[in-house]
């Protein structure tokens, strides 16, 4: 069985762009579910797919991410990765779709997980805001802060891969988009705005641009209702796969997942330095013997 992707929000479930692509499970908030039912839950997926990866925004409820530490830690399994990825909420949705994809290849459950730090770094994330009086997530000067208060501004923030932050205006050039071919996606909360259809996706050279529901938690998490958030990604699971296939692999020396990266998605142990490296089996070390040819 693939590895289990969950998520705390079922609006962060993207519909899956091929008939492979599984679900994700929900770990839902403390007041939605008793906390025996939110154990039994999990129980279960691991009986069922042996990993589960835990994907959610770091702007969730800190009741509700408790509520997922106090679960791995009632089962007392090293079976479950708890992944808080510092993306606004709709590209989180989109990275979590990403390793949805990837749950169904020929990858271990330590790779899926890694993976998330990685695929986060090529998700160009940000919103269109009215405001950014409330925004304590990007970098904003006391200016910019001023300049919200004026009826009928607007700003373009990028949260990642690198926090950018831009007034609209007839002459103002769009944050930094990605130099390679990509899809946007793109979710309206309460504003009026064409402005990332008509300005931005050319500006990006984007290949399609989709539209979904406004995740439930992008509100808190840009400090405003009045929004269009968006992200743009990488559509093709081909090339999601050479990527990650791309990096090296390495053996977590504190709990032994494999990993890609600098940090064990299950433990979040650091990568060993050089020395203490123990490298994946398969892989001749030095004084074994070639076998002959048959």
């Amino acid at each position: 069985m693939p590895t289990a992707i969950a998520v705390t929000s079922a609006d962060l479930v993207l519909p899956p762009t091929d008939q492979q692509t599984p679900t994700a499970a929900l770990l839902q908030a403390p007041e939605a579910q008793p906390l025996d039912l939110a154990i039994g839950d999990v129980n279960l997926l691991l009986d069922q797919h042996g990993h589960v990866v835990v994907v959610y925004p770091t702007g969730i409820g800190a009741a509700h991410e408790r509520r997922l530490h106090a679960i791995r830690s009632v089962l007392e399994s090293d079976r479950i990765a708890l992944l808080g990825i510092d993306l606004p909420p709709l590209g989180v949705a989109v990275l979590v779709r990403q390793l949805r994809q990837l749950s169904v290849c020929d990858f271990s459950p330590g790779v899926i997980a890694s993976a998330a730090r990685l695929l986060a770094h090529y998700i160009h994330a940000g919103a269109l805001l009215n405001s950014v009086a409330r925004l304590d997530r990007v970098p904003v000067s006391l200016k910019t802060h001023a300049k919200s208060w004026v009826p009928g501004s607007q700003f373009a923030v990028l949260a990642g891969p690198s926090p950018e932050l831009v007034r609209i205006g007839p002459s103002a050039e769009p944050p930094s988009g990605p130099e390679f071919a990509t899809h946007l996606m793109l979710a309206k909360g309460q504003l009026s705005s064409e402005w990332v259809q008509q300005t931005l996706a050319p500006a990006w050279k984007v290949q399609a641009v989709h539209e979904c529901p406004l995740p439930s938690v992008s509100p808190r998490w840009w400090g405003t209702g009045k929004m269009v958030e968006f992200a743009s990604f990488l559509p093709d699971i081909s090339v999601i796969y050479q990527l990650v296939s791309s990096v090296r692999r390495e053996n977590c020396h504190w709990c032994g997942m494999e990993l890609i990266g600098d940090r064990c998605g299950f433990c979040s142990s650091p990568l060993a330095p050089p020395e203490n490296r123990t490298h994946s089996a398969g892989v001749l070390s030095h004084g074994t013997p070639v076998p002959p040819n048959s």
